[in-house]
């Protein structure tokens, strides 16, 4: 979620994929205002059309000739909101790729399911973030919304993500130089994930004032 996100799309919702503009029209009828932001929305969405090609790849190896099983890839979200990111993600995901997102608050996590229950293998879940454990691990996983999964010491990418999953942290103020900086002091919880020793990550600038940072979890020697 970004502050003010819902605004960000402005008067005219054309170019939007259809279920994001329903998302955002659900965030705007209820007054909810920390949706994902355009620019955000598109890096996911591209993110998630490579979900799953691990396992696809890597069942193949193991079964050529024969079916393959467990090839279906998995994407993760925490903060839900009203589903705009989440609407992002399912436009860009394969046909067959598992989509789980957690909220907190009952009603926008109640809204949001109503709106993707259409979307195969979508499901919206009423609970902590800590609930992405017991479906792990991802392709995937989005670390957005509030809770403490974005702060460090907290997410373990180890427990949560496949050997080379994505994982995407929002919601930053692109930082000129090193160490990267909030408030005239150095960013904790953005070093904590830029130097994950289990991460190979990046900080992406999105726009003058959000970037996100977009990690690889390593494969194991």
């Amino acid at each position: 979620m970004s502050l003010h996100g819902t605004d960000a799309y402005g008067t005219s919702l054309g170019g939007l994929p259809p279920l994001v503009a329903r998302a955002v029209r659900a965030a705007r009828e209820d007054g909810f205002p920390n949706s994902c932001r355009p620019e955000q929305g598109r890096l996911l969405h591209t993110l998630a059309g490579g979900a799953g090609a691990l396992r696809s790849r890597s069942a193949g190896a193991r079964s050529t000739g024969s079916r393959s099983t467990g090839a279906l890839g998995r994407i993760g979200e925490s903060g839900t909101g009203y589903g705009v990111g989440l609407a992002w993600l399912a436009a860009g995901a394969p046909a067959g790729v598992e989509l789980i997102s957690v909220e907190r608050e009952p009603a926008r996590a109640a809204a949001a399911a109503a709106l993707l229950a259409d979307v195969p293998g979508a499901r919206v879940l009423t609970a902590d973030w800590t609930e992405l454990y017991r479906h792990a691990p991802y392709d995937l996983l989005v670390l957005d919304g509030g809770g403490q999964a974005k702060g460090n010491g907290t997410a373990d990418p180890e427990r949560l993500l496949v050997p080379g999953g994505v994982l995407v942290v929002d919601d930053f103020t692109p930082s000129p130089g090193w160490p990267p900086t909030h408030d005239g002091r150095p960013d904790d919880a953005r070093l904590h994930w830029l130097l994950h020793p289990a991460l190979n990550a990046v900080e992406v600038p999105l726009a003058a004032d959000l970037s996100a940072i977009v990690a690889v979890r390593k494969h194991q020697p």
